[in-house]
């Protein structure tokens, strides 16, 4: 939603710069490719951990944003959830389960 919304529509949700919002989409695009892909494919699993670490840092900011706005709890639940699981991600592709790469 903040790379394809209408950029109207964005700076009325966001008090965040535009700039900074369709950069923020970006980084979670990317940090979501960065998690399934490695995996998927087997070409440098060893990304799968960095990128759900990543996603961590972005989420930690998307928890304290809405914070520092406006002290609304709901608006921390879906952010704070997300981390979690990256979390957990970044945790079981380190630690627990690690990928391995295509041989050959």
């Amino acid at each position: 939603m903040k790379l394809l919304a209408p950029a109207e529509m964005m700076e009325a949700q966001s008090p965040l710069p535009l700039l900074l919002v369709r950069f923020i989409g970006t980084c979670e695009v990317v940090g979501a490719l960065g998690m399934l892909l490695p995996g998927l494919l087997r070409i440098r699993p060893s990304l799968t951990p960095l990128a759900a670490t990543g996603l961590v840092v972005l989420m930690i900011g998307a928890v304290l944003t809405p914070i520092m706005i406006s002290p609304d709890p709901v608006m921390t639940l879906i952010p704070a959830t997300v981390g979690a699981m990256a979390a957990f991600v970044a945790y079981a592709r380190l630690r627990v389960a690690p990928l391995r790469g295509r041989r050959g």
